[in-house]
Order: C-alpha cells, then sequence, then structure tokens
C-alpha cells in the first residue's frame, strides 16, 4: 500500500521498498571514465566506501517519491505521460561536468559528487520542462522537495571524506533520451520503467 500514513505513537512506520524517479545515463564509455575516478578519489582518501559501478552511475533529474509495498500504478501513468510530453519539447543537447564537491556539511563524510556549471544549463532546462509536464499530468509532488534549488550531479560514492570542491577533466556527453527509474530499494538495482528519445534525437 503505498504512501501509508504513520501517526506518531502507534506503530513505527512502514519502510519503503520502492522508489521512482527520472533521470538520464552518460554512456558507457563516459560512465567507464567516471567510474574510474571515483575509484581513484576512493583510493586518495582511504575510504572504505565502494564506490557506484558504472552502470548505475546517472544524474537524477526529478525523484518522484518512496513507496510501500510497489509502486502505485496512476503515479506511473502520469510519470510517463510526463515523459513523453517532455521529450517531445526539447532537442538532444550536450552536458559537462568537471567539479567534484562533497555533498555534506564540514566535516562530515557524505556523498561525493561530479557536478558541472554552465555545462550543466540543458539539464535545468530539462528539470523545468519536465517538472511543469508533471504538474499537467496530474501527478502530485511535494512542495518541500520541490522547493529546493535543482543541483544536477552525478554520485560518485557515498559516505566519502569532506574534501573542498575541485576541478577534474571534465567529462561530457550528448543527452538523447529521459528515462522513467524503479529504484529497489536496499537491493542496489534499478530497473528502467521507460525511456524516451527527446525530440528529434531519432
Amino acid at each position: 500500500m503505498p504512501e501509508q500514513l504513520w501517526l506518531p505513537g502507534l506503530e513505527a512506520p512502514p519502510v519503503p521498498t520502492d522508489g521512482l524517479f527520472f533521470a538520464v545515463y552518460p554512456n558507457a564509455a563516459t560512465a567507464a571514465g567516471i567510474a574510474k575516478l571515483a575509484q581513484q578519489l576512493r583510493e586518495q582518501s582511504r575510504s572504505r566506501s565502494k564506490p557506484l559501478a558504472a552502470n548505475r552511475l546517472h544524474v537524477t533529474l526529478h525523484h518522484l517519491g518512496n513507496f510501500v509495498g510497489g509502486l502505485p500504478g496512476p503515479k506511473v501513468d502520469a510519470a510517463m505521460s510526463a515523459a513523453a510530453a517532455a521529450a517531445a519539447a526539447i532537442a538532444p543537447f550536450s552536458v559537462e561536468f568537471d567539479r567534484v564537491v562533497s555533498f555534506a556539511s564540514k566535516p562530515r563524510p557524505g556523498p561525493l559528487v561530479l557536478c558541472g556549471g554552465e555545462g550543466a544549463a540543458g539539464l535545468h532546462v530539462l528539470h523545468d520542462i519536465l517538472g511543469q509536464a508533471l504538474d499537467q499530468a496530474g501527478f502530485e509532488r511535494h512542495a518541500a522537495r520541490e522547493s529546493v534549488p535543482y543541483t544536477p550531479h552525478v554520485t560518485l560514492a557515498y559516505g566519502m571524506p569532506w574534501i573542498d570542491e575541485r576541478t577534474v577533466e571534465a567529462f561530457a556527453w550528448n543527452v538523447r533520451e529521459v528515462v522513467l527509474m524503479h529504484s529497489l530499494l536496499g537491493r542496489s538495482r534499478h530497473v528502467a520503467l521507460g525511456r524516451w528519445p527527446l525530440a528529434a534525437s531519432g
């Protein structure tokens, strides 16, 4: 039963089992290069954290929620409708990431991510178009989550020591599709529910 309510003082809240999010993925060669960088950074920090595998490296566009006992069909349907509309409204574009940043409060360990400046501008446009399409498709989103500024990034590893922001050799690729992903929480698995080529990408 997705999105169950929990009242304090009664029973423990149910543990979410399934997540839903939109993402874009680097091509295989770029993902391999990013994974190699993540491994180098882990070795330099002498951290025991395990970098994400190359096939799991991605940029999240919208996190649509975590649910209990499976994904809610109506939300999946609305997300798919939004994806089709958004993909038809934007042409393929290139992205570039050239900075490594700690997503944590100094000096605490946390996620280490790859970010970009102007090279990520297209992702901001796609994020906004997709957000509007979600609203038009009737997908109810959490206002608190959507109020947080969007920062396109590729997570390299979790639980990494805090570091100062640093520039790295740029990683670039062409974004040609939007992917709706089903995350099997706690099982380190992502399953693609659908892929939508951006306009004119064929």
